[in-house]
């Protein structure tokens, strides 16, 4: 069986008017066949984030959502718990902070059952800190602002479903251009992905990331970008260049295996010969 599908979500999604984000969600759990287990461990309102999601999946219609609020290690190596997110078609994780996301659920059985859905075929979804736990390499912490600085972000593990990029989430909204360019300086290999509020990238098995929600997701690319960041003192500008930068906004996709744009959408093409041709 393929892998299932990742869902990466920029943080403050619509919950109650279209609900097109959370809507794609369900319907690739399978619909009105979903069964959801919500992890709540990033969040410091406690179960209370678990029991909102719950509350929206349900009216978009999934047939069985179980919110999971662990909170300890202990509470994440718990057999039941590791059970639910076992037998659910999608896993869906809260935002909060990634750093106690991470700490808390990194490693346990919860997080081996994470894993072990996404092998099989199940959609793995994450908002905000949420987004920014799911790859390998995930940012913990870190300042605002458009300059890349020697240490202006912190970096942790994160649970690996989606290796070989770094999540960043509230891109634009939050200024945090610089901290992405300072990390990719430092980790070249790695692909940024900055993704906006209110805005989501659906990787499919086949490591397309397709761009859904109202604004759009940056991607950055060092793969053949130079630096000075070795030789730079704390706090201080860094030098990144001959990096290619990416803006996507809904309906367009990338290849994140192959680090290039997918053709553009048909709708997207239309739009453009209206464009020309009223001009």
């Amino acid at each position: 069986m393929a892998e299932g599908h990742v869902i990466v979500i920029g943080g403050a999604e619509d919950k109650v008017r279209e609900r097109l984000i959370l809507s794609r969600f369900v319907a690739l759990a399978g619909g009105p066949d979903a069964r959801i287990a919500v992890i709540s461990s990033a969040s410091s309102l406690g179960p209370l984030a678990g029991e909102m999601y719950r509350r929206v999946f349900t009216e978009l219609g999934a047939a069985h959502v179980e919110p999971i609020h662990a909170v300890t290690r202990a509470q994440a190596n718990d057999g039941a718990a590791a059970r639910s997110v076992l037998d659910s078609t999608g896993v869906f994780m809260t935002g909060g902070n990634q750093l106690r996301l991470s700490s808390t659920i990194g490693g346990t059985a919860i997080a081996q059952a994470i894993t072990e859905r996404h092998r099989h075929g199940s959609v793995i979804a994450g908002t905000s800190a949420g987004a920014s736990a799911m790859s390998t390499h995930m940012v913990a912490f870190g300042a605002s602002g458009g300059t890349p600085k020697q240490r202006m972000v912190q970096m942790a593990a994160g649970l690996g479903v989606l290796p070989g990029v770094i999540v960043d989430q509230h891109f634009q909204q939050r200024n945090r251009l610089g901290r992405l360019l300072a990390i990719i300086a430092q980790n070249p290999s790695l692909l940024g992905l900055g993704v906006d509020e209110d805005t989501a990238g659906v990787v499919g098995p086949d490591l397309v990331l397709e761009v859904i929600g109202r604004r759009s997701i940056t991607v950055i690319d060092g793969a053949g970008s130079d630096t000075d960041a070795w030789e730079v003192r704390a706090h201080k500008p860094l030098m990144i260049s001959n990096v290619i930068l990416h803006s996507l906004p809904s309906g367009y996709r990338f290849d994140l295996r192959r680090r290039m744009r997918v053709a553009a959408p048909l709708l997207r093409a239309l739009d453009a010969t209206d464009t020309i041709a009223s001009s």
